[in-house]
């Protein structure tokens, strides 16, 4: 593709990208309960996600997506599942454990992370209404080669990757304003609140 194409996409992306949805709220409900621990691998689940939706949209495959409703609609719930899981676990932590330095988190928590943010985004129809309907308005489907496809996956992870950083280092940043004991505990129920709004709003979609 040129780059005028490329450009137009990665800005069209990046508009629905940073667009108030179910991925941006996690992030930003995880980065105040949990501050930078495990935001990598939990960023990394999107990027996948995104690049899984696109692999879907760009060979072809949405008819075969359609077909398996079922499947995805079992990986949405999956989603919802792990995001119920990390509210009550964000409700219930004691407020010490919320300063835990980085190096504390095991592989078992970067797994975990890695995995719900990749069954949350695969379950998103505010993702798939993306690849599936408003990408082929920008990009020509029929088109697509081995080459453009690579540019465009790039173009895709080159956007997500700083957009959902962002987020989640601004939700640190504001984490960091509440020093208290009481304050903290506020912050943890909130946005266990709202993670699990998040998952309610996501499985009756």
């Amino acid at each position: 593709m040129d780059i005028a194409a490329l450009l137009l996409f990665a800005g069209i992306y990046a508009v629905a990208v940073a667009s108030p949805g179910p991925g941006i709220a996690a992030i930003v409900a995880r980065g105040l309960a949990q501050g930078s621990r495990g935001s990598i691998p939990f960023i990394a689940g999107f990027v996948v996600g995104d690049l899984v939706w696109f692999a879907v949209a760009a060979t072809g495959l949405a008819i075969v997506a359609q077909t398996f409703t079922v499947l995805f609609t079992v990986i949405k719930y999956a989603g919802c599942a792990y995001l119920l899981y990390l509210a009550y676990k964000i409700w219930t932590a004691p407020v010490r454990t919320i300063g835990m330095p980085e190096e504390e988190v095991g592989k078992s928590s970067a797994i975990q992370a890695f995995l719900g943010s990749f069954a949350l985004t695969l379950g998103n129809p505010k993702v798939a209404v993306f690849f599936l309907s408003v990408m082929p308005l920008v990009v020509d489907m029929a088109t697509i080669s081995p080459l453009i496809f690579v540019e465009l996956a790039l173009v895709i992870a080159l956007v997500i990757t700083p957009v959902l950083s962002a987020y989640a280092l601004l939700a640190v940043h504001a984490r960091r304003l509440f020093r208290s004991e009481k304050a903290l505990r506020n912050v943890n129920r909130t946005t266990a609140v709202t993670m699990a709004g998040v998952a309610v709003a996501i499985a009756t979609r």
